[in-house]
């Protein structure tokens, strides 16, 4: 394939992302069926190693102790994935203040990671699974043809390292005030 289909196919990707980005991004449906994604509620969370958008590295092993929000978008600056990620950070000293790491992570590359976080002022990391490594440990990972994404869901994990939530559907508008809501929630129990 010459070089201006490639460019004709990718442009009309991404106007199909950020279309399907901006209808569901206030529907709190989900499009795939429950049996479609593995059940990780009571398991322990996939090892990773992943460099955020800077080129640092992280693994699960450094958030021991703490709260995790593993958050999943399936690409930068689309409608949906900004809306998301700007709920985390308005929401992000909270997070802190009750001892919780909040970790972005898509399919896009570094360099299009460190442009989104500037862009958004962004105070956390989101890292880079262009690998697929991640999203296909825990199942999310969404085949479009001729590129994959990431499904736009979250996995809270404890401190102990043990899953307690998989959100599978996602309000951008509200989803970081109710992943906040269950830490502090699950918190009280601990």
């Amino acid at each position: 394939m010459d070089t201006t289909k490639q460019f004709i196919l990718r442009c009309l990707y991404f106007i199909f992302i950020s279309t399907f980005s901006i209808s569901i991004s206030h529907a709190e449906i989900s499009l795939f069926s429950k049996a479609d994604a593995k059940e990780w509620v009571g398991k322990s969370a996939p090892a990773f190693n992943l460099q955020d958008q800077y080129g640092k590295w992280h693994t699960l092993e450094q958030y021991q102790g703490k709260w995790l929000v593993l958050y999943f978008y399936p690409k930068d600056n689309s409608p949906g994935c900004t809306e998301e990620a700007n709920q985390f950070k308005q929401l992000y000293p909270q997070f802190v203040k009750s001892n919780a790491s909040v970790l972005g992570v898509s399919l896009d590359s570094l360099a299009s990671h460190e442009k989104f976080s500037n862009k958004l002022s962004l105070p956390f990391p989101i890292l880079v699974d262009n690998q697929n490594k991640l999203t296909a440990a825990l199942g999310i990972v969404r085949n479009l043809g001729i590129t994959k994404i990431a499904k736009r869901e979250t996995f809270l994990i404890d401190p102990q390292g043990t899953i307690v939530y998989h959100y599978q559907s996602v309000n951008t508008e509200t989803h970081a005030k109710q992943v906040l809501s269950d830490i502090q929630k699950n918190d009280l129990r601990h």
